[in-house]
């Protein structure tokens, strides 16, 4: 096969890829409007240890955007409760980085996420203790 044709080939895949992801987080293709439902249903477990103090502080600081139980808010934030934010791909400094410094659109059609603030390091390892927790519960990890 030819290094042209190789490439193409890759391109291709990786426009498809990038097309898949964009849609992820783009609306309904039928035009209804589904702002504020959640986007992924969540299954709560009994929480434990830090996880429990994070869901009091997600609840208050994060919940808004990402959901009452990290399922994500149409038109306002995508569900943590989701494969892009396993331990493989988003590790627990992505978090932290994300509250600190907020973060730019990536994966989905959101828009940029802010610092959030009045959060300490404390309140943002239990968070990410928090999340982890309900992921494992979901199968993410």
């Amino acid at each position: 096969m030819s290094r042209n044709k190789v490439m193409m080939i890759a391109l291709t895949g990786a426009m498809v890829i990038g097309w898949i992801s964009w849609r992820a987080g783009a609306p309904p293709p039928n035009g209804d409007s589904t702002e504020g439902k959640t986007i992924v249903s969540v299954t709560l477990p009994a929480l434990t240890g830090a996880a429990a103090e994070g869901a009091d502080i997600f609840k208050s600081k994060c919940a808004t955007c990402h959901g009452a139980n990290a399922g994500g808010v149409d038109g306002k934030g995508p569900p943590l409760v989701h494969k892009y934010y396993e331990p493989g791909h988003h590790g627990d400094m992505a978090f932290v980085l994300a509250a600190r410094q907020g973060v730019r659109r990536h994966h989905w059609n959101f828009g940029d996420m802010p610092a959030v603030a009045g959060v300490t390091d404390a309140d943002i390892a239990a968070i990410i203790a928090y999340v982890r927790q309900v992921q494992k519960a979901n199968g993410i990890f």
